[in-house]
């Protein structure tokens, strides 16, 4: 832990517990806020709820630095104690294990990518897969049959007032932290970055809402939120890699 920390600074550290203190408040009480229309709910998540909770994951960003054994073992310890949390009832402190597990599952991940150009390619395929997933595929399933399951391979943003919560899949929590953690380690612009992921998550929810439907899948717009605010620096990356990859000499 001495070694995390020395990667954070001062700042950082302040503003993290400040804001642990002012989510935790949150959560805890949130059951006995006043109660608002269905369309002031979404703006309230997607304008203070949802910043908020993706807040931690920027604050922590400099760890993405750390080994990855240690990244992947921090993931593991935290999966434990999300579990371990989730089995005593404790269903709101377990969502932040959940999100700890997969922001450092997915910089450990990122150690395994070589190249911008491959964090690209991954953000033009996964949307596709996740829209088949969530409405053909296993996620369609485990929404619509096992929902109990789903409720443990989520996060909650839960709304003042009531019991319930928007549900973001543990997936998209790690798509969220490989993102962001890409446009550290290449010079992308980080805090558009995070300005957009955290947007895109919100947008996707307002138009589930919308068009009246159980969900929608989360990577299309998350995908777009890394690519759009980064586009020329991410094209002049891969147009760069291209004109310096070695030719084959015709035989």
């Amino acid at each position: 832990m001495g070694r995390a920390a020395a990667v954070l600074s001062p700042a950082r550290r302040a503003a993290f517990v400040a804001l642990a203190a002012v989510v935790g408040v949150y959560y805890g009480t949130h059951q006995h806020w006043f109660n608002l229309s269905l369309w002031w709910d979404i703006a309230f998540l997607a304008f203070l709820v949802i910043p908020a909770v993706f807040g931690f994951v920027y604050l922590a960003l400099p760890l993405w630095h750390l080994p990855p054994r240690r990244l992947l073992g921090t993931a593991g310890v935290l999966i434990v104690v999300a579990v371990v949390l989730q089995l005593a009832g404790a269903g709101p402190v377990a969502n932040f294990a959940k999100l700890g597990a997969m922001t450092f599952l997915a910089w450990a991940f990122l150690r395994f990518f070589e190249e911008l150009s491959w964090v690209v390619l991954v953000a033009f395929i996964v949307p596709f897969v996740d829209s088949y997933s969530v409405w053909r595929g296993p996620t369609n399933t485990i929404v619509n049959k096992h929902v109990q399951v789903f409720d443990v391979l989520s996060f909650t943003f839960v709304v003042p007032g009531q019991a319930g919560g928007a549900k973001l899949g543990l997936p998209d929590l790690l798509f969220f932290g490989l993102y962001l953690g890409a446009a550290a380690r290449w010079g992308l612009r980080v805090g558009w970055t995070w300005v957009c992921l955290t947007a895109s998550i919100g947008a996707t929810m307002a138009l589930a809402t919308w068009w009246d439907v159980g969900g929608l899948p989360a990577l299309p717009l998350l995908s777009l939120g890394f690519l759009l605010p980064n586009a020329d620096l991410l094209w002049r990356a891969v147009r760069d890699r291209s004109a310096t990859a070695p030719r084959r000499t015709p035989t």
